[in-house]
């Protein structure tokens, strides 16, 4: 593994698994931007850590038990990319469903860019929202039956 692959397996573990907010600043360049995320509210934005932060903090809510598993990592000259699974148990309301209390998986890659600090400079993701929307659709249907 390089340098690079374990510093992004790090910040995955710290900063999205755990959500420790105060470990933003030990990956992030000082803008952060989303270059491609469709369904993600900040696609297109560039944002400063406290707006990483902001970002973090509000995707992780429903979820706060969320867990990204690398599945794969390969690296070219700039940017280090994986391939990854998603599970949660939604807890709290989002996009007008209820908190379930019930388990929503997804998958995904992800390709991060780093500056020559190696510090994270932004992504281009693809993931299956589709599929967590579904999930969600399911779970209020079961709640109402």
């Amino acid at each position: 593994m390089t340098p690079r692959q374990r510093l992004l397996g790090q910040f995955i573990e710290r900063v999205w698994n755990r959500g420790e907010s105060t470990a933003v600043p030990e990956y992030l360049a000082e803008t952060y931007t989303i270059r491609h995320d469709p369904g993600d509210p900040w696609q297109g934005k560039t944002l400063d850590q406290a707006g990483f932060v902001e970002r973090l903090e509000t995707s992780r809510a429903p979820f706060p038990d969320q867990r990204f598993t690398i599945v794969h990592i390969s690296e070219d000259d700039t940017s280090v990319i994986i391939a990854w699974t998603w599970a949660a148990t939604h807890r709290l309301p989002i996009a007008g469903f209820e908190a379930s209390d019930r388990p929503i998986t997804m998958s995904g890659a992800s390709v991060y860019s780093f500056d020559e600090s190696d510090r994270l400079t932004g992504h281009w993701q693809v993931s299956d929202r589709l599929s967590v929307f579904q999930q969600l659709q399911k779970n209020a249907a079961m709640q109402q039956a």
